[in-house]
């Protein structure tokens, strides 16, 4: 499947969310929406990423721009995950594995010799037109947070 680039429309979708009932792209059009691809809940650098647009989720909601969290982890796993962790984030469920196919960041990793199929830390900024603006691939969390904002405040 073709890499998604800047231009290209974002794929549609409506996932399953935590605190109940369910996120579509659809309904945050003529926002500019920043959805963040990561891994899996209540990990340290998954934890740290949701931290950190969590602290900057006021000043995102103020600018009107969306915040969505995406992985595979269950609506279930979410809700503890806020719970525990104060997020302020939206964080929707992908357990089908159809949106993280969709955006190109279901990939094949590595971790100490074994091969295994995972999300690549990902952020898009989506544009008012649904068209996607930038994207940052393998994330490095400290300080991305800051500098989504910053792109996102400059659309």
């Amino acid at each position: 499947m073709a890499r998604l680039g800047p231009g290209d429309v974002a794929p549609d979708f409506e996932l399953p969310r935590d605190g109940g009932g369910s996120i579509s792209l659809a309904a945050l059009r003529g926002k500019p929406v920043v959805l963040f691809f990561y891994p899996k809940d209540d990990t340290k650098t998954c934890t740290e990423e949701a931290i950190s647009f969590s602290e900057l989720a006021d000043e995102f909601a103020s600018a009107g721009i969306a915040l969505v969290g995406v992985s595979p982890d269950s609506a279930k796993s979410h809700d503890r995950f806020t719970k525990k962790h104060n997020l302020t984030v939206a964080l929707a469920a992908d357990e089908e594995k159809a949106v993280v196919n969709a955006y190109g960041v279901w990939v094949e990793k590595s971790m100490y010799g074994r091969e295994y199929m995972g999300v690549e830390r990902t952020t898009f900024l989506i544009g008012r037109d649904g068209k996607i603006d930038r994207i940052w691939e393998k994330v490095r969390v400290a300080g991305h947070a800051n500098e989504v904002l910053a792109a996102a405040k400059a659309l």
